[in-house]
């Protein structure tokens, strides 16, 4: 079920109360606002349903809250944030850089990973490493924007230029979705695990290539780049696979593409 929006319920719920001449609190809201979004919230989960024959049954509630000039400190934001398990924060930003999903993976969570760990692993025991370690090349890709903004990409060392290309690719090729594509309308997880784990093996090969040449001949992200580039290409454009290939099928492109990563950074060390 989709509340759109609750923000504008909290307003109304401001404007009865008053009216009814209670007592208000933060920005004018009632003080039972938090219990009231608790209360809707507490409506979503699995339940075994009255009757028979015996059922069981879901619902999914996914509210939306428009906090005004983005501040995160409103009342209803907050009461929201303290309730919900798992925030999505649409970025404007990233709206009108045509991003969509306009999804900010910097301040969006989940707390159901622990929950949802054993499943993920029991589709790839690689799962719950490949995407630590995605998160951890975006968020390293957003503290060097600053340098990057201040002197430029070419002041950045050889491993933190391959952050900012690997981020990139993520960003471009894995996050980012179009809806109407007969290849990106939905996403199976073995596609999306397939996927990350190419661009997570582009990037752990590149900072190893690099860390382990020696310093009168050190190796750069732009020899990589220009010696890669069909392979990096293939990942760029594993996006394209269809999702209505069998899984088995797709786990066979994935493993062979990671051959040929591998292969690849082999020739360039020799």
């Amino acid at each position: 079920m989709m509340a759109d929006s609750t923000s504008r319920w909290a307003e109304a719920l401001r404007e009865i109360s008053g009216r009814l001449g209670e007592m208000p609190a933060d920005s004018g809201y009632p003080a039972y606002l938090g219990a009231r979004l608790a209360a809707f919230y507490e409506r979503a989960g699995r339940v075994s349903c009255l009757g028979s024959p015996k059922r069981e049954g879901s619902v999914t509630v996914v509210g939306a809250v428009s906090p005004p000039g983005g501040d995160f400190s409103d009342p209803v934001t907050a009461a929201t944030l303290s309730i919900v398990q798992v925030f999505w924060g649409l970025d404007k930003k990233l709206a009108q850089r045509k991003h969509f999903p306009s999804v900010n993976w910097l301040i969006s969570y989940t707390k159901y990973m622990r929950v949802l760990e054993p499943f993920f692993n029991r589709l790839d025991p690689d799962y719950s490493n490949l995407r630590t370690k995605c998160q951890e090349i975006l968020q390293k890709e957003d503290n060097l924007q600053e340098i990057v903004q201040l002197v430029g990409k070419e002041s950045l060392s050889e491993d933190q230029k391959v952050v900012m290309e690997v981020a990139k690719i993520i960003r471009e090729d894995f996050l980012q979705q179009n809806a109407f594509s007969d290849y990106d309308f939905t996403c199976p997880l073995v596609k999306s695990v397939g996927m990350l784990r190419s661009i997570i093996l582009l990037h752990n090969l590149s900072q190893k290539v690099i860390a382990d040449s020696p310093p009168d001949a050190r190796v750069t992200w732009a020899q990589i780049k220009v010696s890669l580039n069909p392979v990096i290409q293939k990942i760029i454009q594993t996006k394209f696979q269809l999702p209505k290939q069998p899984e088995e099928q797709l786990r066979k492109f994935f493993a062979g593409l990671d051959e040929e990563i591998e292969a690849a950074f082999q020739s360039l060390s020799d």
